[in-house]
């Protein structure tokens, strides 16, 4: 019996022999051919073109003549038998060398060892009965491939159209890249990439040929600004998530680091005391604050424990990766919050404000802060004095706060009350100068005419100032004699200028009463004798509601007519800038009241028109009597006359009847 190394030999040495009798039959039948179309072309030149052909089938077919038996010729491997075989040990000896062979299925992984490496191609022999070939540029990562290695590759097809098997490591590493993606990602296993690109929203990392993406926000615990630093670095990174579909993948490289800082984040927050001192790194400033590594753990220092002082921003003090000490001022373990203390690493203000500072001495500083109440002043950082609204100005006018004080402006104040205990302060600024209103009657006496300036304006008046800390104010009744003002912006505005006179002093109240219409003499007294009740005056419609009109009569005089004393003839109202005629039915020379009706007016002319018609009746009636009382007298006379013929006429008829 063979030892399978003799038999492997013997085999080998066999396909060798069947190979070069498939080769020598080949050849042979190329050089049949030939002779073929040679002796067609020969007999082509002596005879016709039926004999050439005959001829020629005839010479084929006695190269084609199969050899006798005796000539030991074997059909299956193309060529004589030259070997001391029989047919059966032939044939036990191919099914021993196919039992040596593995199987090899379509679409599945195994390995080859390199057999061989020419210009183009990959020999790679995976125990099969043909060896495959793989493109040499499919081992571009491995520069240093060499014979015998072994390779992991992916059997495309047993045999393509060829006979060729079909390799690919290509395929065979996206596959094996995947698998082990799929495992990270179920066992959370640490795999290792390279950033090949930028694309929006993050990164594209090679892992083992495979496409992956890195978001953004996975790609540090600190936020990235610039991504394509990061292009070419390898890194290692954790499978967050996979879509098995599109086969694709997401990885976190800031899982890892996250995970590195939980182990820290436990051991620094279980030594963590409050007052305790530490050492951090500015990572990053917000409007409300600074978070700060604390090794591993961050920290929040809120903006009002950065400094004693007030500060619109933490940039004001602080930069990022900039180093300082701070102190914990609370910690919680549950929810690893951890709340960080600066200017707690420092005395406060209050308890080193000088001793020199005390009620009635003068301090300067800046404004910090506003409020509808009053401004507060910094004398020193963390020292703070409010100063109110009421200590701005020796006037009684309203000052808005919000609008006097700006941030940062500078003022010298006196400290009217300071509690250091308390740590409270109150300033003034008005008392930095000598009260106006101790002098109030000789600077401004009863009945004085003086000029202002207009600083505000109310639905009921308008406040003057007559000099710094000194003004008061004219009521809307006030700013004319004769026109009645919706509002006082009908008649003036704030910076405009206004002739006052002093009606009233109140000093106990700081208040001035004071007058414009004053410097005028009152008109009212001539007008009551100009508009007495029941005259007519021609007036213009200036305003109108639902209620009445006002309208102006000559000299600039308004008076006021009810909605139904301001129906034209024909029953509609009258309209702004209507020109009628008004009959005054109101004179109130106290209040500086005039009613005035159009429809009285008209009712006058109705009734003087039916007096007209009346007295003209009346004349026609008594000239009618008149006539015929002349005529009846006429009448009367001949009727008498008539009377007096008849009784002489009558007595002669007597006497004759007598006679």
């Amino acid at each position: 019996m063979m030892d399978e190394k003799d038999l492997n030999e013997e085999v080998n040495n066999a396909a060798e022999e069947a190979q070069d009798a498939v080769e020598e039959t080949v050849e042979h039948m190329d050089d049949i051919h030939d002779k073929a179309e040679a002796a067609a072309e020969e007999a082509k030149v002596e005879e016709t073109e039926e004999v050439a052909e005959a001829k020629a089938e005839e010479k084929v077919a006695e190269e084609l003549t199969p050899p006798t038996a005796h000539d030991d010729f074997d059909w299956s491997r193309g060529k004589r038998n030259t070997l001391p075989y029989t047919d059966e040990q032939i044939k036990g000896f191919l099914n021993d060398y196919d039992a040596t062979l593995s199987e090899v299925i379509q679409n599945e992984m195994v390995k080859g060892k390199v057999t061989a490496i020419t210009d183009g191609d990959v020999v790679l022999d995976i125990n099969y009965k043909s060896d495959g070939l793989v493109s040499l540029s499919e081992f571009r990562d491995t520069p240093d491939l060499g014979v015998g290695d072994e390779i992991e590759v992916y059997v495309e097809q047993q045999e393509d159209a060829r006979g060729q098997l079909k390799l690919s490591r290509r395929k065979a590493k996206l596959l094996r890249a995947w698998e082990d993606i799929k495992e990270s990602h179920a066992s959370g296993k640490v795999i290792k990439g390279t950033v090949i690109s930028k694309t929006k929203g993050g990164l594209i990392v090679n892992c083992s040929g495979l496409e992956t993406f890195l978001p953004g926000s996975q790609i540090d615990i600190k936020p990235i600004i610039d991504y394509d630093s990061y292009v070419g670095k390898t890194m290692e990174f954790k499978v967050v998530k996979i879509n098995e579909a599109i086969k694709n993948a997401v990885v976190s490289h800031k899982a890892l680091i996250e995970s590195d800082l939980a182990e820290q984040r436990e051991q620094i927050i279980g030594s963590l005391e409050k007052g305790q001192v530490l050492e951090g790194i500015v990572k990053n400033i917000t409007d409300f604050g600074a978070f700060l590594d604390l090794g591993g753990v961050d920290g929040l220092l809120y903006i009002t424990d950065i400094s004693w002082g007030r500060i619109s921003h933490p940039n004001e003090i602080l930069e990022l990766n900039q180093k300082i000490n701070v102190v914990v001022l609370d910690f919680d373990e549950n929810k690893k919050r951890i709340s960080l203390g600066l200017k707690q690493l420092q005395p406060h203000p209050w308890e080193v404000l000088a001793a020199e500072i005390s009620e009635g001495s003068v301090v300067k500083g800046k404004i910090v802060n506003i409020e509808d109440y009053g401004a507060f002043l910094e004398i020193q950082p963390g020292v703070e004095g409010l100063i109110h609204v009421s200590e701005v100005s020796w006037s009684n006018q309203p000052v808005n706060a919000r609008e006097y004080f700006k941030l940062g402006q500078e003022y010298d104040a006196k400290v009217v009350t300071i509690d250091r205990e308390d740590r409270k302060m109150s300033l003034s600024i008005k008392q930095m100068s000598e009260d106006p209103w101790s002098k109030i009657e000789e600077l401004f006496p009863l009945e004085s005419r003086h000029t202002g300036d207009v600083k505000n304006l109310t639905p009921y008046g308008v406040f003057v100032e007559l000099n710094d800390g000194i003004g008061g104010m004219v009521h809307i009744s006030d700013l004319s004699w004769t026109k009645r003002y919706q509002h006082p912006s009908e008649y003036t505005k704030v910076g405009s200028q206004i002739e006052v006179v002093i009606l009233d002093i109140d000093k106990g109240s700081r208040k001035l009463s004071l007058g414009h219409k004053q410097i005028e003499e009152n008109p009212w007294d001539t007008f009551e004798s100009v508009f007495p009740v029941g005259s007519y005056h021609e007036a213009t419609v200036i305003r109108r509601d639902d209620r009445g009109a006002i309208v102006q009569l000559p000299y600039g005089l308004e008076a006021y007519a009810p909605i139904k004393h301001v129906r034209k003839e024909d029953g509609t109202p009258a309209n702004v800038d209507d020109v009628l005629t008004f009959k005054v039915i109101e004179f109130n020379r106290d209040d500086k009241r005039i009613l005035v009706s159009h429809t009285r007016y008209l009712d006058d002319i109705r009734r003087e028109a039916k007096e007209e018609v009346r007295k003209e009746k009346d004349t026609e009636r008594k000239e009618t009597r008149q006539a015929v009382k002349k005529t009846q007298a006429k009448v009367e006379k001949t009727t008498l006359g008539d009377m007096s013929i008849f009784d002489e006429i009558k007595e002669q008829l007597k006497d004759q009847d007598e006679k």
